[in-house]
């Protein structure tokens, strides 16, 4: 077994052993204190290892149980999460002037996001831990996510959200038996939450600490599997990934299992990460050497999944350490048409905050010809049909001839 039953501050070292419960969703209490809020995320020991060590007979990522934060006995909570494809397109390489461009597409996920990674490794330390309910503050695919997971496992799940989040993503969560409540005001999310897990000893399942440090430690590691399914679909390791990013959960935890397959001598190097990012919290911040990143001014925005004045410590640590980069996309305009292109052009059909890896990846502005890059897929435009609704025309009404069908297509 390679996890050590630690958890590491990442900006400071500190050690704390597993469990420690009053930890997860707040982080390191001296680097709270000290005014640099940071996640603590799993130790592994991967000494002697060697390759990446597959188990056979292990349902969805959890093949790659050595590598997550579990016993070894703990019973798998999954629902044949993960073994997404990946997406060969060739135009979009062409355009932008590389060797390769390629989708990991997420959206084949269970509950039609990335977000089910986290959520079986985190429900299932959930079950190890012998806790009975989990709470979660979510605009939608976390808590969706969460809910589903904790249907499967048996276990009670509450969804702080907020009143504005689409109804499809309130209607996924209460269809997969969770509590949903909604607040005022994001930040009071965090506050209710904290009281939640202090009162009743939940099991917080996202960040509850203001500013944020990130998500459930060990869930975040459930995204390390991503790394490890593409160096086995690719035909050589990605020089570069995009990873649509508010506080950071996915880009670290891809980050990290890359990370090991430099340590496992599977990779020579880490790809280089980039967040794509509505306001530009992490962006600001790798501009100014800051350790804090934000608040950045904000606004209302389509790509409500991501769209934070504030990023984490943890993504400007997995930004820095494989020399990558941050892209603010602002634009509603800009994510929506980016949206509508892929799916008209590729037949991928993603949510506005997975869009907006797309001209955060044209705009980085650091790709050479003979790199391949990976864009991540977060989640699927079903979640939020309206938005993308509102920039398409009306579908005409037409008599049942061919020339009032080709008077009304423009042919």
């Amino acid at each position: 077994m390679t996890y050590t039953r630690e958890l590491s501050c990442l900006r400071c070292a500190a050690v704390y052993p597993d469990p420690s419960l009053e930890l997860v969703g707040r982080g390191c209490p001296a680097c709270e204190s000290g005014g640099v809020p940071s996640n603590v995320l799993p130790v592994y020991d991967l000494a002697g290892l060697g390759a990446l060590p597959v188990a056979d007979g292990e349902p969805g990522l959890f093949r790659y149980r050595s590598l997550l934060p579990l016993a070894a006995d703990t019973p798998a909570v999954s629902l044949a999460e993960g073994s997404t494809p990946v997406v060969d397109l060739p135009a979009v390489a062409e355009r932008l002037g590389v060797a390769s461009v390629v989708v990991k597409d997420e959206t084949r996920n269970p509950t039609w996001s990335y977000k089910d990674r986290l959520a079986s490794v985190a429900v299932t330390k959930a079950v190890e831990l012998g806790i009975d309910t989990v709470v979660v503050a979510s605009t939608g695919n976390h808590g969706a996510a969460i809910a589903a997971y904790a249907a499967r496992a048996g276990l009670r799940c509450v969804v702080l959200t907020v009143a504005s989040v689409p109804s499809t993503m309130k209607t996924l969560m209460q269809a997969y038996g969770a509590s949903v409540v909604a607040l005022p005001e994001p930040r009071q999310r965090w506050t209710l939450m904290r009281q939640l897990v202090e009162k009743f000893g939940w099991l917080a399942m996202s960040g509850h600490a203001d500013p944020p440090v990130g998500s459930n430690p060990y869930g975040v590691d459930g995204y390390k599997t991503i790394a490890y399914e593409l160096v086995t679909q690719l035909a050589a390791p990605p020089d570069v990934v995009v990873v649509p990013t508010a506080y950071a959960d996915g880009l670290v935890g891809i980050a990290r299992g890359f990370a090991d397959l430099v340590a496992l001598g599977v990779l020579e190097r880490s790809p280089r990460m980039v967040a794509a990012e509505p306001f530009g919290p992490l962006a600001s911040a790798m501009a100014s050497g800051s350790e804090v990143a934000g608040p950045v001014p904000y606004e209302p925005s389509v790509a409500f999944s991501t769209a934070s004045p504030v990023g984490t410590y943890q993504g400007l640590s997995a930004l820095r350490s494989t020399d990558g980069a941050a892209v603010a996309v602002p634009s509603d305009e800009v994510i929506l048409a980016a949206q509508r292109e892929l799916a008209a052009s590729a037949g991928l059909y993603q949510e506005a905050a997975s869009a907006t890896a797309w001209p955060a990846l044209a705009g980085q502005g650091s790709l050479g010809p003979a790199e391949s890059v990976v864009v991540i897929g977060t989640s699927t435009g079903l979640k939020d049909v309206g938005a993308t609704a509102a920039t398409l025309p009306e579908v005409p009404v037409i008599e049942p001839t061919a020339d009032a069908l080709l008077a009304a297509i423009g042919s």
